[in-house]
C-alpha cells in the first residue's frame, strides 16, 4: 500500500458535503491549484474535483417497457417513429439504439447510406415531451393473443425508461485526418482531401478518465451526472483496453478505457441529450457525462491536475489507413495544440476541428459542482474495480 500524507475517505467528504463545508472545484480550476500549491496541499484543501464531457457517444441507447393493455401482447417487432427497436427481450421490453436509422428516412432514399433521423432523435423527442408513434407486431400465443399495436406515446406513457449505454467516455481517442484526394465522410465528421482539416474528440483536461486515469475512484457503482440526471457506472465499457501504453502522468497514448453507464431516462434533460445527424455517416447522440473525483490523497490530486499540454493524441489517416485496419500514426500532438486551431500534418499547416463541445463539457462539470455544493449529490464508493493495469 502506498503511504500518503493525505488520507481522506468518501464518508468524510460526504459529511462535509452535508454540512456545506466541502471544497469543490472543476477540473480546469484544479490545474492552477496543483501548479500553485503542489499536490499535497491541493489534496488537503480540495474535497472533490468535478469533470465533464459533452461529445458524440454512438454506443448509447434506451431500454424501455411499453406496458400492457388488453388483450395483452408479446412483441416480436417494434418501431418508434419508424426506427426499429430490438424486441427479443421479454413481452413488452425493447431496446432503442441511438444510431439506428428510421426505415423511411427521406435522406437515405436520396443518398443511400446517409441518415437524417434515427434512435437518438427519438430519445431527444421523448425528453422534449413530444409524442412518438409506436408500432408493434407479434405472432400471437394463447397467453399473449394480441398481434398488432399502433398508437402515439410520450415518455410519461412508458412505465420504464432507462438509458443504458454499452460504451461511453473514451479515455483518449484518435484525431482524424484524410490523406486521400477526395472528401470522405466519417463518424468523426467530414474530412476534406489532402489533410485540409483534422477533427478531434474528448474534452481534454475536463474529461473524466483523464482525471482518474487508473480508475482509483471510478468503478461499478460510481454515481455520476448522466444526461442532466443522476446515473451510475456499471462497469467497464465494450472495447475497454486494460493495459494501454501510458505517459508519465498515466495518460494513455490512444483509445483505451471506456465505461458502461445507466440512468433514469425520465429524469434527464434534453439540453444534455442531443441527437446528431453526421453527414455521410449516420446518426449519433451527443451526451453530457460528469464524474466527481474525490480527493482522497495527493496521488489523486496530482492526476486531477492534468493539463491539456500533458495529453497527447495520435493523428491517424481515415482515408487509406483506418478503413483497412492499419493503426499507423501520421503524427502525434498535444491536446493543447489541437485546441490552438492549427497543427502541422506532413509539413502542411492544417485546421483543427473539435467534435466535442468544450463549453458544454465545462457546463456539465459546473452543474455537477453546483449539485454537490448544494448538498443534492453525494459521492459513492465503487463496489468493484475496472481493470486498468
Amino acid at each position: 500500500m502506498a503511504e500518503y500524507k493525505v488520507n481522506k475517505t468518501v464518508q468524510e467528504i460526504n459529511e462535509r458535503i452535508r454540512q456545506g463545508k466541502a471544497v469543490v472545484v472543476n477540473a480546469e480550476e484544479m490545474i492552477e491549484i496543483v501548479r500553485k500549491e503542489g499536490k499535497v496541499k491541493a489534496a488537503q484543501e480540495v474535497d472533490v474535483v468535478t469533470t465533464g464531457t459533452f461529445s458524440p457517444m454512438c454506443s448509447s441507447g434506451l431500454l424501455f417497457n411499453i406496458g400492457q393493455q388488453p388483450p395483452v401482447m408479446k412483441v416480436s417487432k417494434l418501431w418508434l417513429n419508424n426506427v426499429p427497436c430490438y424486441s427479443g427481450i421479454a413481452a413488452v421490453d425493447a431496446y432503442l439504439g441511438a444510431t439506428e436509422p428510421a426505415e423511411d428516412d427521406p435522406l437515405n432514399k436520396v443518398h443511400p447510406g446517409r441518415f437524417a433521423y434515427g434512435g437518438a432523435h427519438v430519445m431527444e423527442d421523448l425528453l422534449r415531451g413530444k409524442a412518438v408513434h409506436l408500432r408493434a407486431e407479434a405472432y400471437g400465443t394463447d397467453c399473449y393473443p394480441r398481434r398488432e399495436l399502433d398508437k402515439d406515446v410520450t415518455l410519461a406513457d412508458l412505465p420504464n425508461a432507462v438509458m443504458l449505454n454499452p460504451r461511453n467516455c473514451y479515455q483518449n481517442y484518435n484525431a482524424a485526418v484524410n490523406l486521400t484526394n477526395r472528401t470522405i465522410y466519417t463518424y468523426m465528421g467530414p474530412l476534406k482531401a489532402n489533410a485540409s482539416n483534422v477533427n478531434y474528440a474528448t474534452a481534454g483536461a475536463l474529461s473524466p478518465l483523464f482525471n482518474d486515469p487508473y480508475f482509483r475512484t471510478i468503478g461499478m457503482g460510481t454515481r455520476i451526472f448522466l444526461g442532466g440526471g443522476i446515473g451510475y457506472v456499471i462497469g467497464e465499457g465494450t472495447q475497454h483496453v486494460q493495459k494501454p501504453k501510458r505517459n508519465e502522468r498515466g495518460i494513455p497514448e490512444g483509445g483505451s478505457g471506456t465505461l458502461m453507464l445507466k440512468g433514469d431516462f425520465k429524469k434527464m434533460n434534453a439540453r444534455y441529450v442531443r441527437a446528431q445527424s453526421i453527414i455521410g455517416y449516420g446518426v449519433s447522440l451527443a451526451l453530457g457525462v460528469g464524474i466527481p473525483i474525490p480527493m482522497l490523497n495527493e496521488e489523486l490530486a496530482w492526476f486531477a491536475g492534468v493539463a491539456n499540454e500533458d495529453i497527447s493524441m495520435p493523428v491517424k489517416d481515415y482515408g487509406y489507413d483506418y478503413p483497412n485496419g492499419i493503426p499507423r500514426e501520421v503524427t502525434r500532438v498535444s491536446f493543447a495544440e489541437l485546441r490552438s486551431g492549427r497543427i502541422m500534418v506532413n509539413g502542411k499547416e492544417t485546421a483543427t476541428v473539435p467534435v466535442t463541445s468544450h463549453s458544454m463539457s465545462l457546463e456539465v462539470a459546473d452543474k455537477l459542482k453546483e449539485w454537490i455544493l448544494a448538498g443534492k449529490f453525494l459521492l459513492t464508493e465503487k463496489q468493484d474495480d475496472i481493470p486498468s493495469f
